[in-house]
C-alpha cells in the first residue's frame, strides 16, 4: 500500500502554488501525495483549468497514476514514477499562464538526468503570474547551475483568447543522489545595468504603446545612472494587450554568471490603463526592491524553495517573505528531510539530520 504525503491545499495562500510545487517535488522524489481543499483560499475553488493542466502536464512527465483531476475537483491524489525524457506538448487551452505551469515541470526536468522538451501554447502575459521576459531573464539565469536551459518565445499570449507559443530545452547536470549545489544570495555588490523587455500587440503600434512605456519607466529610472537597455516589441496575437518587464543586474565590476543577481519587476497594460503608468509601475516596484538590500526579489525568492530543499541547503536574502514563500516552504518540508528558518527576511534551508 502506498503511503501518501497528505497536504491542505488551504495553507497559506491557499491559491494553486501548494498544488503545482507539490506535483513537482512528488514527480523528482518518487513521493505520492494527497491532497485536499485546493484552492480553497480562491473564490472558485477547486482545479481550475490551468490547473487541471498543470496536473495533466506532470501526470505525463512522470507516467503517475492520478485520481480526482478534473474541473472543480477539491482533492487530488498523485503516485509519481519515472521520469521520461523526450518531447511534450501542451496546450493549456486558455489564457492560463505557461510560466505558473512551468513550476510544476522545472524542478522535475533540471534533476531528471534527461532531455527535456517542452512545447507550451497558453499566457505568457497574464495576471497573477510571472511574464515570460521575467521568467527567462530573471529565474533561468538561477537555473544556470543545475541545468543547461533554453527558452524561445514565438507567440505573445495576452488575456482573453491566449495563444501564446514558447519553447523550452532543459538538460539536467545533476541527480538527486549527486551533491547539488546550494544556491547563496546574500550579498548583492553593485547595480550595473538595468534591462527590459516593452512588448505590445500589433494593434497598438500606431498608438506607440511600447515607446511610451519604456520611456515613463526610464524617467523613473534616470536618477540610478546606471545604463538603461530596454527592447521594443511589437508582435501578431490573438488579444490585445501590452507589458513591461524590467531587471536589474548587480555584481563586482562585471555580471557574475554563475551566482546572478537579478531582481525584476513587471507591469501589464489593461483596457483604459494608459502606457505611462505601466511603465510607472513596473519601474516603482524594481526601484522599491533596489532601495532594499536584498538579493532575491519576492517574486523569485518563492520560486527557489524548492530549488534550496532539494539541495539540502541554501541562503537567500529577499525583500520581502510572501505568503507564496511560506506555502512552499510548508510543501518543501513535507517532501524533503530539511528544515527552513526565517529571520530579517533571510531564509536558510538545511537538513534535518
Amino acid at each position: 500500500m502506498t503511503d501518501f504525503i497528505e497536504l491542505d491545499g488551504s495553507h497559506g495562500e491557499g491559491g494553486g502554488a501548494i498544488l503545482r510545487q507539490a506535483l513537482a517535488l512528488s514527480a523528482i522524489t518518487g513521493k505520492a501525495f494527497k491532497i485536499i481543499n485546493i484552492r480553497k483560499g480562491r473564490c472558485n475553488s477547486g482545479l481550475a483549468p490551468q490547473h487541471l493542466g498543470c496536473v495533466n502536464a506532470a501526470k505525463d512527465l512522470c507516467n503517475a497514476e492520478v485520481s480526482g483531476h478534473f474541473i472543480g475537483s477539491t482533492e487530488v491524489d498523485f503516485k509519481p514514477s519515472e521520469i521520461k525524457g523526450g518531447r511534450f506538448k501542451i496546450n493549456i487551452g486558455t489564457a492560463g499562464s505557461v510560466t505558473l505551469l512551468l513550476q510544476a515541470l522545472i524542478l522535475p526536468s533540471v534533476f531528471s538526468g534527461k532531455k527535456i522538451f517542452f512545447d507550451i501554447i497558453g499566457g505568457t502575459d497574464v495576471k497573477w503570474s510571472q511574464p515570460f521576459d521575467y521568467f527567462k531573464f530573471v529565474f533561468l539565469p538561477q537555473m544556470k547551475r543545475y541545468a543547461d536551459v533554453e527558452a524561445n518565445l514565438f507567440k505573445r499570449g495576452y488575456f482573453p483568447r491566449g495563444g501564446g507559443e514558447i519553447k523550452l530545452t532543459i538538460q539536467g547536470k545533476y541527480t538527486l543522489s549527486d551533491d547539488i549545489p546550494a544556491i547563496l544570495l546574500i550579498e548583492r555588490k553593485k547595480l550595473l545595468q538595468i534591462r527590459g523587455v516593452s512588448h505590445a500587440s500589433m494593434d497598438l503600434e500606431d498608438a506607440r504603446v511600447s515607446q511610451r512605456q519604456e520611456a515613463s519607466a526610464k524617467l523613473q529610472l534616470e536618477s540610478l545612472k546606471v545604463p538603461i537597455n530596454i527592447k521594443l516589441e511589437y508582435s501578431k496575437s490573438l488579444s490585445t494587450g501590452s507589458g513591461l518587464a524590467l531587471w536589474a543586474m548587480y555584481g563586482d565590476e562585471e555580471l557574475d554568471f554563475e551566482n546572478p543577481i537579478v531582481l525584476g519587476a513587471d507591469s501589464l497594460g489593461d483596457k483604459g490603463k494608459k502606457s505611462e503608468l505601466v511603465g510607472k509601475e513596473a519601474a516603482d516596484n524594481l526601484m522599491k526592491f533596489i532601495n532594499s538590500d536584498a538579493a532575491v526579489d519576492p517574486y523569485l525568492a518563492d520560486q527557489l524553495i524548492p530549488f534550496m530543499a532539494v539541495a539540502g541547503t541554501g541562503l537567500i536574502k529577499t525583500t520581502e517573505v510572501s505568503k507564496h514563500v511560506k506555502s512552499n516552504i510548508y510543501v518543501a518540508e513535507k517532501f524533503c528531510d530539511v528544515k527552513f528558518t526565517i529571520q530579517d527576511n533571510i531564509i536558510t534551508c538545511e537538513k534535518k539530520n
